[in-house]
């Protein structure tokens, strides 16, 4: 069932985002080549408490770290460890942030040093999809809308787009209906109501679309070792548009 939030609760999920946000901001310095994935963890995970939240994903359904930490072609749910970040490599950082009850979800994909620029470019290419699908959003439109915005734009630029994996919805519980895939029709699925908060997450692929899981039953990689990106931000809907919960 898809749940409308009352002003207070969006407003306590605006204070889960900003916390979020923020710890978004502190980590990147530390995003350098020789770095742990594990360090960054830890490092996430210290902030959002000193902070007043919780990084909500520690224990979902077994999960067994604070955040999602991808390399490469590592589309999502990459395991932190003892794996050392290189220089060229590109990292995308997922965390759920809770605070009084509520959940917040964003995700930014990271340079490790210098960078490839055809790559460079495909990650800002699919930093501008994200915000292809969120001017779509207002009351009245479809889920639909998204979908198309997001995977006319990242074909037009010649990516795959990831269709296994989703949006979502998000309030009391990391993930609610409805679902929002990256694909879709103009018109088709769901109408948009103001009040429903929504997590909009495109997952792009540098060549073919294609995943699997890995031997850790949890992260997903591109079946042609292609990279990935991957960024993401909760939002409300509104009469108008939409208002961004995971920002400043």
């Amino acid at each position: 069932m898809i749940s409308i939030k009352s002003e207070r609760e969006i407003n306590l999920m605006k204070q889960a985002g900003h916390i979020n946000y923020l710890a978004h901001q502190y980590i990147e310095k530390f995003i350098v080549p020789g770095v742990t994935t594990l360090e960054l963890d830890k490092k996430i995970n210290e902030f959002v408490r000193r902070h007043g939240g919780i990084c909500s994903c520690f224990g979902f359904e077994g999960f067994p770290r604070y955040t999602c930490i991808s390399v490469n072609d590592e589309v999502v749910h990459g395991i932190p460890s003892k794996r050392k970040l290189k220089q060229g490599d590109i990292v995308k950082v997922d965390f759920t942030v809770r605070k009084d009850g509520y959940e917040s979800d964003m995700t930014k994909t990271y340079f490790v040093g210098k960078v490839d620029d055809n790559i460079k470019k495909f990650v800002l290419d699919t930093e501008k999809s994200l915000y292809e699908g969120l001017k779509v959003i207002k009351e009245g439109a479809k889920i639909g809308d998204i979908g198309n915005a997001i995977c006319t734009f990242a074909q037009k630029h010649g990516y795959g787009v990831v269709e296994e994996l989703c949006g979502h919805g998000i309030g009391t519980n990391m993930h609610e209906d409805p679902e929002v895939p990256n694909y879709g029709e103009k018109g088709a699925g769901k109408t948009l109501k103001a009040g429903m908060t929504l997590a909009i997450e495109p997952m792009l692929t540098y060549g073919e679309n294609g995943v699997y899981m890995k031997d850790n039953d949890w992260t997903i990689a591109t079946d042609d070792r292609s990279y990935s990106a991957h960024f993401e931000h909760t939002v409300v809907v509104t009469k108008t548009g939409y208002e961004l919960l995971t920002g400043e």
